[in-house]
């Protein structure tokens, strides 16, 4: 039977149209692969199955391909190497091989594997060109094996290594582009140096050009000492020191593995490296002279020039690389390697890169991270339980592979101040390993979590700590929630605050939002259900309004505001009743009570009532009734709209307290009144500091001003918006800018050709900014200020609270105590507010350090804001927030 129609008569149908199906499947599928296509990916899979059997045959199919294209082969060996780094040593044989001769090959004619260098010689220098770090130093990498196979000349070697240490010397060079530079030149240091033979012949070489790269990027490693002590995850309080406990330092651990070479004169370093293209020595020495790598001039950084000048508040994108990067240790040697041994470096290295290359493909990451034993040296991991056994262990190694694979992914997940990727990757990433292999990954990650609640009480940074509890909960909700709660039921004993029993009821927090209270109730011992316990509140999450009380003496207000938004009345409405119930109130409250303040709680209260269904009714709420909250926030319709702070303190109360027993819909909200600008994130920090602690499980408790993760949270939260709104700003200006030169270049082209009389006129009137960009300046301008604000307010009110003068409301005196000599070894005998002291220090430290690029905006007038009014003090805790301050706007190095 046919449904294709012939005609175009028969009731005025549209005209349809017959589909082969064999041609809409050819119309789906990829087309095919040109010749150069096939041999550019059959060399990017290279070794999958087997590297060692599969390089004769690919060898032998690169030089038999017709024509040559040195372009796609050069590309696919620059894609190999710097997509697939753990690789690059077979990529050495591979090209190797291919400077091998046939009967076919003429004398006169040149060596392919030359060809190919040369050719991806031209890659790395547009890798450099864009400052592209990464690929930069992958490269590099692959030039290391290279020297070692007698391919490239050592002198030119160590040419390219002082190229990236000249940058070191650089004046004014920031941290990431001199971190990333001594890594470039550190890393192929030590990879030409571990090699076997090659570290003689670079000695014999140039003894003193080694050295002098080990002491410049030792100098370098040496002015970042006070950046070291900022960002390292473990700290005695808040105690500057040079000792860090159970952590290493990416660059210093570079270091000692270089150290580790020169005192054993590059012996025993055989079992570092697979070597696959040393076969080729053995049976046919290469007699080709080695190529020479020209010289090279790392370029500057880039400048964007069209930027807006810093007078007019021009702010700096965040970068995560300005600061040291530490990883925490969670096993001993014999489990996973010493990070700071020539081997344990390198293994670390691969493994990071790894991560992040994949970062696009958790899955496929962790199917790489559980065979990159394939790509090391036979004998370095422990094998397989039920496996069999052909090679013995290499000497001080047989490593937990699954072990060296966590303590590498938490290191870098718990980087200071920010990790490279987000959070829910690494936790993603943590998930399909134990997927993948749940019998060797699953006792990893429980000893991981040991081993990170046992730092808790020594130090663990008040940051770390908040992301092990979210990525703690996350991993149970990931599998049943199941965990041994009863080992940690002593810990119950501690001070409420200490930082066990505070992890404890953040991650249970964090537990109910991914599933619901009763389920988590279950999982926990009894000694942990118990309200006393502090660590599960009694009631799910749930809205508290308070007006629902019959007895309430406001109940029958509260109900007359609730069916106004329930019969969806218009905004004009509501306000004129709100107007009303203010003169009531006035009539009928006895004393000194703010009654507008008392009408504003009323309304917000039943706004959110009506929203608290769903996160969609919410907004439906808040959208509706915008003009209602515009009019709370300015103080009333008699105030003509201008902002009020103190309305805007009652409007986040009001909210704070309908979501008292969730504390999670308190940042949510808080985020939609900035968002819909009914609150300013001046008014969120200066509300936080004054009533978050009142918030949630432990308000019975609460005493002197300090922080915890929640009020970091909506201090982050704040702080971000204001940020945010600022880069916003300052693309749409930069826009509008470059449509405006386009216009004015535009004009005066035309006007050189008409040639008219008046042109010069009309270009004078060109100069005038669009209507546009000033209007876009001029909110630049305003969201400037209001960042600024925002920052100053935040370092005020941290100022405040570890400073506390005798005048201040609700002064903490521990936050003096516990920076005192001594205090953190007697650590054991405090109470609450002493640890609550040392949180807070905490996230002052992560505040200077997270927001470092935009403190540095405006650190001569914050500081002078913030610190004047101690001018001439020796107050212990003055000084320390002064040296946080400075090492983080880089005033103290």
């Amino acid at each position: 039977m046919s449904y294709e129609r012939r005609g175009h008569g028969g009731g005025g149908g549209r005209r349809r149209h017959h589909y082969n199906r064999d041609d809409y499947d050819d119309r789906r599928r990829e087309p095919p692969e040109s010749p150069d296509d096939k041999l550019k990916n059959t060399i990017i899979r290279f070794g999958e199955v087997d590297a060692v059997e599969e390089l004769p045959r690919l060898a032998s199919q690169i030089r038999e391909h017709t024509p040559l294209n040195l372009a796609s082969l050069s590309e696919a060996f620059r894609i190999g190497v710097t997509e697939e780094p753990f690789k690059i040593p077979h990529y050495a044989a591979l090209l190797r091989a291919l400077y091998e001769t046939t009967e076919d090959t003429s004398s006169s004619d040149p060596l392919l594997g030359r060809q190919v260098l040369e050719e991806f010689w031209k890659g790395f220098q547009s890798y450099l060109d864009r400052l592209s770090w990464r690929e930069t130093r992958l490269c590099i990498h692959f030039f290391a094996h290279l020297t070692s196979a007698k391919l490239i000349s050592p002198e030119s070697m160590i040419a390219l290594l002082q190229s990236f240490t000249a940058v070191l010397d650089e004046f004014g060079v920031s941290h990431a582009r001199a971190k990333k530079a001594a890594f470039c030149a550190g890393d192929g240091l030590i990879m030409v140096r571990i090699i076997q033979r090659a570290g003689p012949v670079l000695k014999a070489y140039s003894a003193s050009s080694v050295s002098d790269i080990i002491i410049a990027l030792q100098t370098f490693s040496d002015t970042t000492g006070s950046q070291k002590w900022l960002v390292a995850p473990t700290t005695k309080a808040t105690i500057p020191t040079s000792a860090y406990e159970n952590s290493d330092e990416l660059l210093d651990t570079l270091l000692s593995a270089l150290e580790s070479l020169n005192e054993n004169d590059f012996v025993e370093t055989d079992n570092c490296f697979p070597r696959p293209y040393r076969r080729f020595e053995d049976s046919d020495p290469i007699s080709v002279e080695p190529y020479q790598l020209p010289s090279v001039l790392v370029p500057p950084e880039v400048i964007e020039l069209d930027s807006l000048s810093s007078d007019s508040g021009e702010e700096a994108q965040v970068k995560k690389e300005e600061w040291p990067e530490f990883f925490l240790r969670l096993f001993n040697l014999d489990v996973s390697p010493d990070p700071h041994s020539p081997a344990g470096y390198i293994i670390r290295s691969a493994l990071l890169d790894i991560i992040e290359i994949f970062e696009v493909n958790r899955k496929e990451c962790a199917r790489l991270l559980l065979e990159y034993p394939k790509w090391n040296l036979p004998g370095t991991f422990k094998p397989k339980p039920g496996a069999t056994v052909d090679i013995e262990p290499l000497p001080g190694k047989d490593w937990q592979l699954e072990s060296t694979i966590l303590e590498t992914l938490l290191g870098a997940y718990f980087l200071l101040p920010e990790s490279s990727q987000k959070s829910i990757y690494y936790i993603g990433l943590i998930t399909e390993l134990c997927k993948l292999s749940p019998s060797t990954v699953g006792p990893a990650v429980g000893k991981s979590i040991r081993k990170l609640y046992s730092f808790l009480s020594e130090g663990l940074d008040v940051e770390v700590a908040r992301r092990f509890a979210e990525w703690f909960a996350v991993h149970m909700s990931n599998f049943g929630f199941q965990w041994v709660w009863k080992e940690w039921v002593p810990d119950l004993a501690l001070t409420v605050q200490h930082p066990r029993r505070a992890f404890m009821r953040r991650a249970v927090e964090f537990e109910i939002r991914l599933s619901y209270h009763d389920r988590i109730l279950k999982t926990l011992p009894e000694p942990m259900q118990s309200p006393e316990a502090y660590t599960i509140p009694s009631t799910a999450p749930s809205p508290d309004f308070e007006y629902d009380d019959l007895s309430h003496p406001h109940h029958e207000a509260a109900q007359s505001i609730l069916n106004l938004f329930r019969g969806r009345a218009k905004a004009d409405d509501v306000i004129s009743h709100l107007d009303t119930l203010n003169s009531m109130l006035e009539a009928s409250e006895e004393g000194h009570v703010n009654v507008e303040s008392v009408a504003r709680h009323i309304a917000v209260q039943s706004l959110l009532n009506i929203g608290s269904r769903s996160f969609s009714h919410l907004l439906n709420a808040i959208e509706r009734y915008l003009p209602v909250l515009r009019t709370l926030a300015s103080g009333g319709s008699s105030t003509g709209g201008v902002s009020n702070s103190e309305a805007k303190a009652d409007i986040l109360s009001a909210a704070a307290a309908f979501w008292k027993h969730n504390r999670q819909m308190v940042s949510i909200v808080f985020d939609k009144l900035m968002q819909y600008q009914i609150v300013d994130p001046t008014d969120v920090v200066g509300w936080t500091f004054l009533n978050g602690a009142q918030i949630g499980q432990l308000t019975e408790l609460a005493g002197p001003m300090n922080l915890s993760a929640f009020e970091w949270d909506l201090l982050k939260g704040a702080l971000d918006k204001a940020n945010g709104r600022v880069m916003i700003a300052r693309r749409k200006v930069t826009a509008l800018r470059k449509e405006d030169d386009d216009t004015r270049a535009r004009a005066k082209a035309g006007a050189g050709e008409s040639m008219e009389v008046d042109a010069d006129a009309n270009l004078e009137d060109n100069t005038v900014d669009s209507p546009a960009l000033t209007t876009a300046l001029k909110a630049f301008s305003s969201l400037t200020r209001e960042q600024k604000a925002a920052l100053s307010k935040t370092l005020d009110g941290f100022v405040a609270s570890l400073s506390p003068l005798p005048t201040d409301d609700h002064p903490n005196p521990h936050s003096r105590s516990v920076i005192a000599e001594g205090a953190w070894e007697n650590r054991n005998t405090w109470g609450r507010d002493e640890w609550n002291a040392w949180e807070t220090w905490g996230w002052y430290r992560q505040f200077c350090r997270a927001y470092s690029p935009y403190l540095r905006t405006y650190s001569n007038t914050l500081y002078t804001v913030a610190f004047a009014k101690f001018e001439g003090s020796d107050d212990p805790a003055v000084e320390l927030l002064k040296k946080i301050w400075n090492v983080a706007t880089g005033q103290e190095s």
